[in-house]
């Protein structure tokens, strides 16, 4: 926790002035880069300030909006979802429960845990890919069930390290330790990290050798 955020002292890059501008941020954030949304959603929310808006906008004006962060068509669809969903169930307003959260659709435990933390200050565990990767290949769990890797972290560290560490988790995930080919000698947790290729006589926990990349014969530096 202290190396990570000593590296990523702001755990959510993601520009946001309320809840709402963060769920929808967070939606959009899906295989893209905080950057790429950041570029994109001050004019989405200059033109779709509140839930009852962004409801009613018309799609394709949306697309064109948020076009840059990839998916476009499909994030569209899910942002006027998600807020035509807040309208009719919390007159527009973000709830601030996990039980109500994930009544929106294209919000489940992940993106609703980064709602609370990040939102509302309520401490929680999100697990996405990246978390689950990096949990299991430090060793902090064996297993690949998110809920299971919530509830195993949430007991390990402090309730008010939950929402930094896993959105820190996520951002070491994209920028260092990366499914395909870690580069593990950036890694600021490479000295005790059991995965990790710059210590010798380790596997991978796939198994495979120190070095090789998966579905390529490149070798990694040691």
């Amino acid at each position: 926790m202290e190396r990570l955020r000593e590296l990523y002292p702001a755990a959510t890059e993601l520009l946001h002035e309320s809840p709402f501008q963060l769920l929808i941020a967070t939606i959009l954030s899906a295989q893209t880069t905080d950057r790429s949304v950041n570029l994109i959603t001050p004019e989405l929310f200059r033109r779709y300030p509140t839930a009852e808006d962004l409801a009613g906008a018309d799609p394709a004006q949306v697309e064109m909006l948020i076009r840059p962060t990839g998916f476009f068509r499909a994030k569209t669809k899910r942002i006027i979802a998600a807020s035509r969903k807040l309208v009719e169930l919390f007159g527009g307003v973000v709830p601030n429960t996990m039980e109500d959260l994930i009544k929106i659709p294209g919000i489940g435990r992940k993106t609703a845990n980064v709602i609370l933390g990040a939102g509302f200050g309520v401490p929680g565990f999100a697990v996405d890919t990246h978390v689950m990767r990096l949990t299991n290949r430090i060793g902090l769990v064996k297993t690949k069930d998110p809920v299971k890797i919530e509830y195993q972290v949430c007991s390990m560290v402090p309730k008010e390290e939950w929402t930094g560490l896993s959105l820190r988790l996520i951002l070491h995930g994209r920028r260092v330790c990366d499914a395909r080919r870690p580069r593990c000698v950036e890694c600021v947790l490479n000295d005790f990290c059991p995965s990790s290729l710059t210590r010798p006589n380790r596997r991978l926990r796939t198994g495979r050798p120190i070095g090789e990349a998966p579905g390529s014969d490149i070798k990694l530096a040691r």
